[in-house]
């Protein structure tokens, strides 16, 4: 009786996932469909981020931003916003109004709005120059979360209301009954030229964690930011879930200078406020019915920025209205030319206390951003952002034109042709930047003192490897020495980029014993950097990095050492090559200044070419030879070797087939082997090719 018993509760207990016993069928019925805003209820997270606080609050700051985006486009001067103590949101602009027109099957184009993914005015160049609302998916993602809201559209002398029950469009009578229709009602008069828009809303309860909370503080933070970007806007903030209740009027008059005034607080200013602006266009391919096509798009930069005495640093990104607190393509092009800016000042001034420092004497980044206040904006039609969240830019053409606008605004700022600029204010931050540089360099001797030399750091790491974050997805350049590690580490994207500077010759590993490979240090940190053992224990799979590209100077002496390194892959990491994973970079070996336009080439057929053509041209232009990576500014070592976009690699591989390892072979003991006399018959037999190439 007792296994009768247990064999029937067996039999009766849930289902699993996962349970093999209990699985059902996998075929066409399983496959589900969503349809309308239920894609929206069934994955929140991938629309608000998250169903607590933040995604709470996301969905009233998706309808403040249509309430800017008609301010920031001068369509009414006001806001108000108002949170309720049943649970409810309520903002109401004097823009334009939502469109009550009918758009389809007697369906108004304010129904699409709040019941259509993808429906809205912020697509291309119509309605909206630039906007922070561009999915078209704000207004009914607010619908899709909320069990009632109810929107109220004045426009042509008459208010038009229309609600929403559980996402269903209809109208609630005088009995407090809910009729769906399509039809919007008309519950007022109005003067003819008075527009705008009220929404009410309240978040379905079903949906979000109980403890979450829209707090008023941080309602507060945000409209006073919009504020600042959008001047004159006056703002009203009402909290009615307190007793009494809170009600606060927001305004500014100075745009991103009160900003900027407000995040330094009571930290004493090294400099005064610093204001740049520029705009350039640039082209990008987007989708034109159903067709990739190039359009031309304008992005307008303004950056207000000072210098203080502390050691913090806070940078704010803003694209449209829109904040950016996870950064992106305009706050990295921000600080790549904050950094390349500094040092030209720097190299301009050439303080006394650096000059010891010899080749160390360059600013990082940390140092270009001790003390500093700054508040990035990029505006543009149709910014990419990645994620509905809207947190981060993903535009990549904005980089390069916010680097421009600010290297070119702190240029003239440190030379004193700017406006507003103080020859105190920049002797002053000279040495600020100059304090910071040799205060970071001589910690991190005191640091390689205590180490006694030693090749690893604490974290089984070589000391001299600047890592990334990302592994085993990111690269790892190898580079020559510390003159062009610097711009490497500056230039780089320290996400998925390391920097191993190679100082002197790695062993030949053609010659050299296994003693001797493992001995030399160079070799040891290469090993050691990615992490996969050497020779026959070396393993792939264990590999730090995806690809090791390798970093050297377009002359003679530069080939050497790739050939070094490449003999040392060959012979000890050789799955590396057999796998694809090993390329060299071709760095540019002259650059045209054309004006201001900058033409780089990689050969010295490149280089007569376009002489010859510019020249027949009659036009003017500068010719600079770089003879080492060192050479370049951190922007052209980024255009040129470390940009995905526009940097040229050379994969190095050995290819599957025993034929090419046998040429591998051959090449590599000719070229790198003990025995002298088959390379002096190689050169002499080929001089006349090659004769060309030597650097003398």
């Amino acid at each position: 009786m007792a296994d009768e018993a247990d064999r029937d509760a067996r039999s009766k207990r849930p289902a699993r996932a996962g349970d093999s016993s209990t699985t059902a069928a996998y075929d066409a019925s399983s496959i589900e469909v969503l349809e309308g805003l239920e894609a929206v209820r069934k994955r929140p997270g991938m629309y608000i981020g998250s169903t607590g606080s933040p995604g709470l609050a996301h969905l009233l700051w998706e309808i403040i931003d249509n309430a800017v985006d008609e301010a920031a486009g001068g369509h009414g001067r006001s806001i108000e916003i108002t949170l309720y103590d049943d649970g409810s949101y309520e903002v109401v602009d004097r823009g334009r109004g939502i469109p009550v027109d009918i758009k389809h099957d007697n369906i108004t184009a304010l129904e699409v709005v709040f019941t259509e993914l993808h429906a809205g005015g912020k697509f291309g160049t119509g309605a909206y120059g630039s906007s922070g609302g561009l999915h078209g998916v704000g207004a009914s993602v607010v619908n899709a979360l909320s069990s009632h809201l109810v929107v109220d559209v004045n426009r042509k002398g008459a208010t038009h209301r229309l609600e929403f029950k559980d996402r269903i469009a209809g109208h609630t009578d005088s009995a407090d009954r809910f009729r769906a229709g399509h039809k919007l009602k008309r519950v007022g008069r109005v003067p003819a030229g008075r527009t705008g828009t009220r929404v009410r809303f309240w978040p379905d309860t079903g949906i979000f964690d109980p403890s979450a909370v829209v707090k008023f503080d941080d309602v507060r933070e945000r409209i006073e930011q919009v504020c600042f970007l959008v001047p004159k806007v006056k703002i009203t903030l009402a909290d009615r879930r307190s007793d009494p209740p809170v009600v606060e009027q927001i305004v500014s008059a100075g745009g991103l200078a009160d900003f900027v005034d407000k995040l330094c607080g009571d930290d004493e200013p090294v400099t005064g406020l610093i204001r740049l602006r520029g705009s350039e266009e640039f082209t990008e391919r987007v989708p034109v019915d159903g067709k990739l096509t190039d359009v031309t798009r304008q992005c307008d930069v303004e950056v207000a920025l000072r210098w203080t005495q502390a050691y913090d640093s806070r940078i704010v990104g803003f694209v449209n209205t829109i904040p950016t607190p996870e950064g992106g393509t305009h706050i990295a092009g921000f600080e790549r030319a904050l950094t390349t800016a500094v040092n030209a000042a720097l190299a301009e001034a050439d303080p006394r206390k650096l000059r010891r420092l010899r080749d160390d004497a360059r600013a990082q980044r940390e140092d270009a951003q001790e003390g500093l206040v700054a508040v990035v904006r990029a505006t543009l039609p149709e910014p990419q952002f990645r994620g509905q969240t809207k947190r981060e830019l993903g535009t990549p053409q904005v980089q390069r034109i916010v680097a421009n606008v600010v290297r070119e605004g702190l240029r003239a700022w440190f030379d004193g042709s700017a406006a507003g600029s103080k020859k105190v204010h920049v002797r002053a931050l000279i040495d600020k930047f100059a304090n910071a540089v040799v205060n970071r360099v001589d910690a991190r001797r005191a640091l390689d003192q205590k180490r006694k030399a030693a090749s690893l750091g604490n974290n089984g790491l070589p000391d001299k490897l600047a890592d990334c974050r990302l592994h085993p997805a990111g690269e790892l350049l190898i580079v020559e020495g510390d003159s062009a590690a610097g711009p490497a580490k500056r230039s780089r994207d320290s996400a998925w980029q390391a920097v191993l500077p190679l100082r002197g010759k790695v062993v030949n590993a053609s010659k050299g014993t296994l003693k001797a490979v493992l001995d030399n240090a160079e070799a040891t940190a290469l090993f050691t950097a990615l992490g996969a053992g050497s020779g026959a224990a070396f393993d792939l799979d264990a590999c730090r990095y995806e690809r090791l590209i390798l970093l050297a100077d377009a002359d003679v002496d530069g080939s050497h050492i790739r050939c070094l390194v490449l003999t040392l892959i060959y012979h000890y990491m050789r799955p590396l090559l057999a796998a694809g994973r090993v390329y060299a970079a071709q760095p540019p070996t002259h650059a045209f200044s054309i004006g201001t336009q900058k033409k780089f080439v990689y050969s010295e057929t490149e280089r007569a070419a376009l002489a010859t053509e510019l020249d027949a041209a009659n036009r003017r232009y500068r010719l600079t030879r770089f003879k080492g990576l060192g050479e370049m500014d951190d922007d052209e070592l980024f255009e040129t070797t470390l940009n995905p976009e526009t940097r040229v690699l050379r994969k190095i591989s050995l290819g599957e087939a025993r034929s090419a390892q046998a040429r591998a072979d051959d090449a590599f003991t000719v070229m790198m082997g003990a025995d002298v006399v088959p390379r002096r018959d190689f050169i002499i037999e080929h001089s006349s090719d090659y004769g060309q190439a030597l650097d003398i």
